[in-house]
């Protein structure tokens, strides 16, 4: 099967138009072909190639879209609808082999209502009023199905198209948490196939597309492409470079060595994961949940949608399955999916849009970033219009042009960002970027540092420049001038008033109360926030003056050895340097700050307006506490925790004599976990020294 360029655009197009109807009734028996040709086409891209063109959620919108116009037209609908087959991914590269029962989909939902309807259904199959449920995280990997015979691991495939997979046994066997020997016979099981998903931690995921970058290579889309990507490698060696993990979902089949059907002998979900886990596999241990009722099942899923960017792997939604194995024979199965599972889907963070534009903007320090403009597009809740493409090593490394179809998502629901181009669906009427060679605010020629990925101005008299510096100067992480915003900066400089962040230490508040908008009550809350910021420790001024490298932890550190400001006038780079942690770049940058005259003539101003230029109490070094609880040990905190935010148990930590430490390694003494704790507590079990304590038990000795 090949497409065209002119035919993929054009599904595409195609696809879009349906994406955009809200009103099923506009829809005639002449839009069911035409659909099923766009799911068929959207099937291939994704399950074949692996590349698809439109989102997971706006492919399941457009299946959504074909069941309810089949439902509304049956006769119109074809006998090979993708409806009436389980979805395949199989590619024809690998021998097929059949399941030994059938590997369906789920069902979706997306809301509270969806999964109440599900209740709904499963309590009239069951003729129960009180069903307990097993919620788990669903992987966003590759679905492989794996048989073991005689405690021995003898075969495994992809999902493929439910009745059938193709088999990658050599390549799973190089997936170290897959065991190539477990002890099914102790529970009298001789045959067992096993359901599974074949994931990649997002670290892994990240240092994979790392070194696609620095080699040329196309950047892979999303986990998930790595995961299968490296299932269908012929090449096992490949796979297991991509140091893949294997989480078990399922036992799918299980009988004696007389072929007698031994899942009877497991009464539920729960205990078939528990017994799994127990004999050496990967699965969903502290992650599932027992839920007695839907409305536990809602909790359980919402609570996740906010946690699940802290989980090390990527998860698009929770499953849920009735526990009990006797009711889940009950309420039996459609050609489709069972009807005891449904999938409870994330928001999405992923969509596909145009590339309108591209602007720029200088930053505080002269830095240019490009800004591209897309064609507004809703994106786990919020509309996305604007998305940083950081410099121009990341436009040549992602192909852009304007005019393109690009993939976006939400980085941790946060920031957007621009996955990769659809070069698939370009016309020729696309345009390549041409990165501007001056400064768009004062046209000073750019330049770039050999060890910088940055193109800046130069120009430190930039009105651009100034107001970004004026910005950070008041923003939370520098001087904390509260409610002192870009707007009103933006509006003060226009007027007049601020030129220079001396400036902001004398306003004339009369004049701020007769501006429209303002008002004495505004301009008094100003005027507070200002002489509060004035008597700031000196590390925040350091910080907000926009030292190209000085960031926080430096202007710490630098405060800790002067008794004012304006000494550092007087510093040597050896003196900087001398400053465990200041390295040569930021001694450089520091001391050619305080060597400028017009520099130290505002920070006189400021002075002279009342701003602290001294060393305060909180800008001197924490004496060393040598009689805590926790003196001389090194500390780290990981998962979610319930009595106290990550920063407080931080300080409480610091206060009994600990030193806070970012990674798991043999130099970590005490590793203390919180709800939902990943990769971290694994590893600090491995190493085996590290002591580890429950939030209640690091509390107890802080008691």
């Amino acid at each position: 099967m090949r497409y065209t360029t002119k035919q993929q655009q054009a599904f595409y197009d195609t696809s879009k138009k349906y994406l955009s109807y809200t009103d099923l009734h506009t829809l005639t028996p002449k839009d069911v072909p035409l659909l099923e040709d766009l799911v068929r086409f959207h099937e291939y891209r994704y399950y074949v190639l692996d590349e698809p063109l439109v989102s997971d959620y706006e492919y399941d919108l457009l299946y959504k879209l074909l069941e309810a116009i089949e439902k509304k037209y049956p006769d119109a609908s074809s006998p090979n609808s993708p409806t009436k087959r389980v979805g395949s991914d199989l590619a024809g590269d690998f021998a097929s082999v059949k399941h030994l029962i059938p590997m369906l989909s789920l069902d979706n939902s997306y809301n509270a209502d969806d999964l109440i309807k599900f209740d709904t259904q499963v309590k009239k199959l069951t003729e129960r009023n009180n069903i307990i449920y097993t919620v788990e995280p669903k992987f966003d990997g590759g679905s492989i199905a794996i048989i073991y015979e005689n405690n021995q691991l003898i075969r495994t495939a992809t999902r493929g198209n439910g009745e059938e997979g193709e088999e990658i046994t050599a390549q799973s066997r190089t997936i170290k948490s897959l065991p190539l020997e477990a002890d099914f016979l102790s529970k009298g099981i001789y045959r067992a196939e096993l359901r599974g998903e074949a994931v990649i931690s997002k670290e892994r995921f990240n240092a994979i597309n790392t070194y696609r970058a620095e080699e040329g290579l196309t950047l892979l889309a999303n986990s998930r492409n790595s995961a299968t990507g490296g299932l269908r490698t012929k090449d096992p060696a490949e796979t297991s470079r991509r140091q893949l993990d294997a989480f078990i979902f399922q036992l799918g089949f299980a009988e004696d060595e007389n072929g007698n059907d031994m899942l009877p002998s497991i009464k539920s979900h729960h205990d078939a994961i528990d017994f799994l886990g127990n004999i050496g596999f990967k699965v969903s241990k502290g992650e599932k949940k027992l839920c007695y009722g839907i409305e536990e099942v809602i909790e359980q899923c919402n609570h996740w949608a906010t946690i699940r960017d802290d989980y090390p792997y990527e998860i698009d939604g929770m499953v849920i399955k009735v526990d009990n194995f006797d009711l889940q024979d009950i309420c039996g199965y459609t050609s489709h999916h069972p009807r005891w599972a449904i999938a409870f889907k994330f928001q999405a963070k992923q969509a596909t849009t145009k590339l309108l534009d591209i602007e720029y903007q200088i930053g505080k320090i002269g830095s240019l970033t490009p800004v591209a403009k897309v064609a507004p597009v809703s994106l786990a809740g919020v509309t996305i219009s604007s998305i940083s493409l950081h410099n121009e090593d990341f436009i040549k490394s992602k192909d852009l042009r304007i005019g393109d179809q690009v993939l976006i998502e939400r980085a941790g629901d946060v920031i957007p960002y621009i996955v990769k181009s659809l070069p698939e669906l370009r016309t020729g009427d696309e345009q390549a970027v041409e990165y501007p060679t001056h400064c768009p605010s004062c046209h000073t020629l750019l330049v770039r540092e050999e060890d910088e990925a940055a193109w800046r101005c130069t120009n430190l008299d930039c009105k651009a420049q100034i107001l970004q510096r004026l910005i950070f100067h008041v923003s939370k992480d520098a001087m904390d001038i509260d409610g002192f915003g870009e707007k009103y900066i933006i509006r003060f400089y226009e007027l007049g008033w601020i030129k220079t962040m001396a400036d902001i230490y004398r306003l004339d508040y009369n004049k701020i109360a007769g501006l429209e908008g303002f008002g004495e009550k505004s301009a008094e809350k100003i005027r507070s926030a200002v002489e509060k910021a004035k008597s700031n420790p000196i590390h925040r001024l350091l910080h907000s003056l926009s030292i190209h490298h000085l960031g926080q932890r430096a202007s710490k550190l630098i405060a800790e050895k002067i008794s004012h400001v304006l000494d550092l006038t007087n510093w040597s780079i050896e003196e900087y340097i001398s400053i465990k942690d200041i390295g040569p770049v930021v001694a450089e940058n520091t001391s050619r700050w305080f060597a400028i005259e017009k520099n130290i003539d505002m920070l006189q101003e400021m002075e002279a307006a009342g701003v602290n230029l001294h060393q305060t109490e909180l800008d001197k070094p924490k004496e060393l506490i040598t009689d805590g609880v926790f003196s001389g040990k090194t500390i780290l905190f990981t998962g979610t925790l319930t009595q106290m935010g990550r920063k407080e148990a931080q300080n409480k930590a610091e206060d009994a004599g600990a030193k806070n430490i970012s990674a798991v390694s043999k130099k970590l003494d005490i590793l203390v976990v919180g709800e939902n704790a990943g990769s971290k507590l694994d590893k600090a079990r491995k190493i085996g020294t590290i002591q580890i304590l429950t939030e209640v038990e690091f509390l107890e000795l802080l008691d």
